[in-house]
């Protein structure tokens, strides 16, 4: 990029490499934003500023547009917006190892529109990256040395600056580069395989278009992940798969909703979210399908989400102050905030089915198991109060007795005992009757019979 001379701001080449990637990538930004992004350990955004400014002088940037916020004091802040040119592109592509019509164009107008969108894209990829801020090399001085600066912390953040894509082409029909009508745009799309997200789509709110415009979005995703194409076999795959890998999850890739407007009432803002899950229910709540009933009361089954887009919604804010990782995603069809790999899991699809199915298994055998040891013991015990009947030998056990009465140790055994109650019972009838009879004969005497 020339000599030493051809930068009269005196930029780095290294800090001018970060702000071309940069820009490559989120095609406009201010110079706050490119610090945050990039350079987030310098002392102040001049830096930043002047790495600008040399681009500009050579014909790689311009600004072409400023955007405005209010300050501390209530009034307007207004900043340069900073954009590529034409060269400027093709530096960013080397920078980025893409060729020149993948990284989309200059964002000239929408720079000079004010890039309100654009901006809050930039500062939804930076939410998600947290670049932690790495101390920068001191100036000489001649003076005594500033005393070290204490560089602020960020949560952990999540992919690279060049696994992000932005103004994606989602053809519906056509192709990537020639995408037909109805088609439309991701704003963000970032690919961190290092980190377990093959792919994951980002829409930025900014509370522009009404609810149902916003849940047709998500309907128009749901028609580019179900197109199909023919492989090298001529077998149908996905045809979002030629220029992304899949994930070992059901379902579509995921969407994330970053709402990014800070001047609603929570309440607004999760009222909103709701009425965009209500009108995309059929986009990601997935079909269930019954399973079996446990204990004749409870009945489990799963739900199958293969041609469902897991929509995970959020706000800036929360992206902000925890991070991709931390507690801020809303997982439609789930209970409440969840970190991002929890609200990408599935669990009450087929797999959670199948584990609690194990588990009851497992329970149910368990009791079994202890069942049987229970009555084994039963038995052992059993067996040990055992003893031999002292009339026929047979074993005698506590329980024998059909009265349910505890038998005495060393009685008969039940049978016996019913052999000798019944003889006992037969020979007192029949003494009773010999009585009977020897009575009779008194009363008659000898020649009674003559009578």
């Amino acid at each position: 990029m020339g000599g030493a001379s051809a930068w009269p701001y005196k930029s780095t080449s290294r800090n001018r490499g970060l702000v071309l990637l940069a820009l490559g990538v989120v095609k406009v930004a201010t110079a706050e934003q490119l610090r945050q992004l990039v350079l987030p350990g310098t002392a102040d955004v001049q830096t930043v500023r002047n790495v600008c400014k040399d681009l500009r002088s050579v014909g790689l940037g311009e600004s072409v547009g400023r955007t405005s916020f209010t300050g501390e004091s209530g009034r307007p802040v207004w900043r340069d917006l900073w954009n590529l040119t034409t060269a400027g592109l093709a530096s960013a592509a080397t920078e980025l190892g893409r060729p020149v019509k993948e990284i989309g164009g200059t964002a000239r107008d929408a720079a000079k529109a004010g890039a309100p969108h654009a901006l809050a894209v930039t500062d939804t990829i930076d939410a998600f990256r947290q670049s932690p801020p790495q101390p920068t090399k001191p100036i000489a001085r001649r003076t005594a040395p500033a005393p070290p600066r204490e560089l602020p912390t960020r949560p952990p953040g999540l992919g690279h600056l060049r696994g992000w894509e932005t103004e994606v082409p989602l053809p519906v029909s056509g192709t990537f580069t020639t995408p037909a009508r109805g088609s439309l745009r991701a704003d963000a799309v970032l690919t961190a395989p290092e980190a377990g997200v093959p792919v994951l789509f980002v829409e930025v709110d900014n509370h522009t278009e009404p609810d149902a415009v916003v849940a047709r979005k998500v309907e128009s995703y749901r028609r580019f992940f179900e197109r199909t194409t023919k492989d090298h076999r001529d077998r149908p795959v996905p045809f979002w798969q030629t220029l992304w890998d899949p994930s070992d999850r059901d379902g579509h890739p995921p969407l994330a909703l970053v709402f990014g407007k800070n001047d609603v009432s929570p309440e607004s803002r999760m009222n909103r979210m709701k009425k965009i899950r209500d009108l995309s229910t059929a986009c990601w709540q997935g079909v269930w399908h019954s399973g079996s009933v446990y204990d004749d009361t409870v009945q489990d089954g799963y739900r199958d989400y293969s041609g469902t887009i897991p929509v995970l919604a959020t706000t800036l804010d929360q992206l902000r102050l925890h991070g991709p990782h931390g507690p801020v995603w809303w997982r439609y069809g789930h209970p409440g905030w969840e970190t991002l790999q929890d609200a990408l899991d599935n669990p009450d699809d087929v797999r959670g089915y199948r584990h609690r199915e194990e588990q009851r298994r497992t329970e149910r055998d368990t009791q079994r198991e202890r069942e049987r040891q229970e009555q084994q013991e039963a038995e052992s015990r059993r067996e040990a109060a055992a003893w031999p009947c002292p009339t026929c030998g047979r074993k005698v056990f506590p329980d024998d007795d059909d009265d349910e009465e505890t038998r005495l140790p060393g009685s008969d055994c039940t049978f016996c005992t019913s052999t000798k109650k019944r003889e006992q019972q037969e020979a007192e009838a029949l003494a009773a009757e010999e009585a009977a009879a020897r009575e009779e004969a008194k009363k008659n005497g000898l020649f009674g019979f003559l009578r």
